[in-house]
Formats: C-alpha cells, structure tokens, sequence
C-alpha cells in the first residue's frame, strides 16, 4: 500500500477509536437527574442512555474489544506506516542498518503511540466531558447497535471475566449506596463552584448533625428560663411577661425543678382582657409538658414534638433536675443557622482583625465548623464553647484565662458568676504557640 493510503487508514482508526473514547466517558460522566428530566420532558434517547447506566457491562464490554482492537490495529499500520519512512530518514546519520532500523522503529512507534493518545484518547475525553448528556444521547443509536452485533463476543469474554473474578474471590458488584459523605462532598463542590451560599450549605450539614447532636446544644439553659410558679399572683405574672415575652412558660411548683405543665401566653392574655382573676391553679389553664433526657438528639426530639403534637420540651438531666427547655423553634434556628439568624443574634461575629467574637453557649460544632477542625479534644463530653474552656482548663473559667489549641488562641472575654459569656477566637503563629507559657498552674493552657 502507499503512503497515503496507509495514512488515511490511520487516521480513520484514530476517528473511530475516538468516537469509543467519547462514549465510554459521555456515559459515565451523564447525571442522571438531568437525563430524568430530560426523560420527562419526552426525549426518548435520555431514557435509553439512563437504561444503559442501570446495566452498563456490556457497553464496557464492547467499549474495551473495539478499543484494544483498533489499538492493536494502529500499531500494527502505525509501524508499516512510519519505521520504512523514519528509517529512510535516519539511515542519512547512522550507516549501520540494523541500528537505523531499530531507531526507526522506535521513532515510528513513539509517533503514532502519541497520535493514538491524543487524538484518540485524551481530547475526546475531555470534549465529551463539556456536555455528557448530549453526547451520551447521540450515541446511543450507534452503540446500542454495536451492542446487539457484538453480543457472542461480550458473553464470551464476560464469562470469562466472571470465571476469573469468582475464582481469585473478588466482588462480581460495586456497591452503589450514596452516604452522607457523598452528599456533603458534592454539597461542598457546588458551595465552591459557586452555585451554593455558604449558608445554605451550612444548613445542609446541620440537617446531619441531627442524629449525632443532642438537646443541650440548642435548648435555653436553666438560668434564662423564664417560669411561673404555681403561687405566683397575677400581678408577678403580669410583670414576668411584660419583661420577657414568650408564646409559652413553664409552671411549676415550688422550685423549677416540679415542672407541674405549659401555659399558652394566650390564654394569659384572654384572661387578662376578659376581666377574669387570673390564677395558675385554675383548671384547664395549664397544659402537661414533655420531658426528655438530656440524652436524647435532635433528631429524636423532632421525633418526640411530632409524635406529641407539641412543640416545647423540658429537658431532665439524670438527676431529675431541669436542665433546660427546647421548642420546635430553637431545632429549627439550629438547622436554618445563618439563614434565619440576624447580625445581632449570631453567636459568632467576626471582627475586623479576623479573630472571632463566640458566645459561650455555641455549640461545639458551630466552633469546629468555624475552625475548619474535624473534633475538638474529647468533644463528646461537653456540648458548648464554654463546655470546651472548662475542659481544657480543668477548672472553672475566669476573665483572661486562655487556651491554645490547633494554632487558634482562645480567651475568656466576659463571664457572669461561674458562667462563660464570650470567648475570644484568633489565630496565632506557630512562633507564638511554642512561647506559651507551660506551667499547669498559669491559667493558660497550650495543646
């Protein structure tokens, strides 16, 4: 054959071992929810692409015999194509006709290798990767075909794939299940890309966290509950509203820890205009109360406040002493966060030299969030920021007192009584961390 002959017989291999290299990655690379809804809105060729990726070995069957085969047979051209003319050429520098041809053989190899890599594998690669839908659409007539024809070859060498596979003990099937990881992953790739606000990729995750994070991170703490007591006349009632308005409030008897129910501030307020006495002990004016664990997640309190037709809980420590209280409204903020919080609600704010005002009720995984850690030391002991400092100081925090910890310093800023207010968040040089003073007995502590 002739050089141009030999040539256009190259190039039509290249073409064709290509348009295999296109449709191995258009199928691979098509998401299947824009080929559903491409399905829905009556493309036929999507529905056959996504019956395809449901049982895509013998499309990868035939895929790998047309590909090695064209491969084989560029090589084989290749050489009659490029070792006659590169050793012409050589044989210009180097007289010796063995050693000519052996470079002219490799030179005609390295050649039309690259050809085959480029033309016929890695720019169709990435050709099919800007819109593998469509081109997965326009192949399939095609490949279904080659399929159908090619069919006694795909048993044969997936038989014996099969054989082989059972035989060294190695799964026939991939596990195809999508976890949370896979969601978070993809999640955290569409928030750089740009498609998805960092808030809303934050309320993702906390929706996650509700199997692991428990009532205590998101419930109103003991100290800032406000409650009645049973003897409380209508007057102290009256002022404890005004000062602290709430849709709901505890009763109790005696002390806060005889949760007797729930009263609506509506019915307060019906009987308040209505002119009548108002006293906690009449009937029918307080409701019964759920009360939980603190053991228990978020996710099951949600449980609880639908199985309940509720929306308040009063949380109970093993004690039998109220920890604190939780409404619906308090696991939504959680899981909403920034997109429902205003600047002045947040519990962390951020200033201008970059450091981090932390209110010391946060969760800690707000604060691991923020700090872009996987787990604090021994996290599962505590559940807020003021829980970490009481943990890594071993004592109870004062004003001034510091932890250093992954290379962020941690200082106490405000405290009420024994009760952690703000923390100061900033990050520090490794410099600094190693000139941190190491006496147990200061009230710095370095990790």
């Amino acid at each position: 054959m002739s050089f141009t002959v030999l040539f256009l017989c190259l190039i039509a291999l290249i073409i064709t071992s290509s348009f295999f290299s296109i449709s191995e990655i258009s199928l691979a690379a098509a998401k299947k929810i824009r080929l559903r809804a491409l399905s829905d809105e009556g493309h036929k060729k999507a529905s056959r692409v996504l019956a395809l990726q449901e049982h895509p070995g013998h499309f990868f069957t035939v895929i790998q015999i047309c590909v090695n085969a064209l491969s084989l047979a560029g090589g084989i051209l290749g050489e009659r194509l490029f070792t006659p003319n590169f050793t012409s050429l050589v044989s210009l520098f180097i007289h010796e006709p063995a050693l000519a041809h052996n470079v002219g053989f490799w030179c005609g190899f390295i050649t039309s290798t690259t050809l085959f890599i480029l033309f016929a594998d890695l720019i169709p690669k990435r050709l099919a990767l800007v819109a593998p839908e469509s081109i997965a659409m326009a192949v399939i007539g095609p490949m279904s075909f080659l399929i159908k024809i090619l069919r006694p070859f795909v048993w044969f060498f997936n038989g014996l794939a099969n054989v082989i596979i059972r035989r060294l003990g190695l799964p026939e099937r991939t596990k195809d299940k999508i976890t949370s990881e896979d969601i978070i992953a993809t999640v955290d790739a569409g928030t750089a890309a740009g498609v998805i606000a960092d808030e809303e990729k934050n309320a993702i995750e906390n929706i996650f966290e509700l199997e692991s994070r428990t009532v205590p991170s998101s419930m109103t703490s003991r100290e800032n509950i406000i409650y009645f007591l049973l003897s409380d006349s209508e007057e102290e009632i009256c002022r404890k509203v005004v000062n602290s308005p709430h849709n709901q409030y505890i009763v109790c008897n005696e002390n806060l820890d005889n949760v007797v129910g729930v009263i609506d501030s509506k019915a307060l307020l019906g009987r308040i205009m209505s002119d009548h006495p108002l006293s906690l002990k009449d009937d029918g004016l307080v409701h019964p109360v759920q009360l939980v664990p603190d053991s228990l997640t978020l996710s099951e309190i949600l449980d609880t406040f639908k199985r309940t037709n509720s929306d308040i809980a009063v949380i109970i420590n093993e004690y039998a002493l109220v920890v604190g209280i939780i409404t619906l409204n308090d696991v939504m903020s959680t899981v909403m966060g920034d997109l429902v919080t205003t600047e002045e609600e947040s519990q962390i704010v951020e200033r201008e030299d970059g450091s981090w005002l932390v209110d010391g009720s946060t969760p800690v995984d707000d604060l691991e969030r923020l700090l872009n850690v996987d787990s604090l030391p021994e996290d599962s002991t505590y559940e807020t920021v003021a829980g970490f400092m009481m943990y890594m100081l071993r004592k109870i925090p004062k004003r001034t007192d510091k932890v250093v910890y992954g290379g962020y310093r941690f200082e106490v800023i405000d405290t009420d009584n024994n009760k952690v207010d703000q923390v100061l968040v900033s990050l520090i040089k490794p410099e600094s961390v190693k000139n941190s003073p190491q006496d147990p007995l200061t009230a710095t502590k370095t990790i």
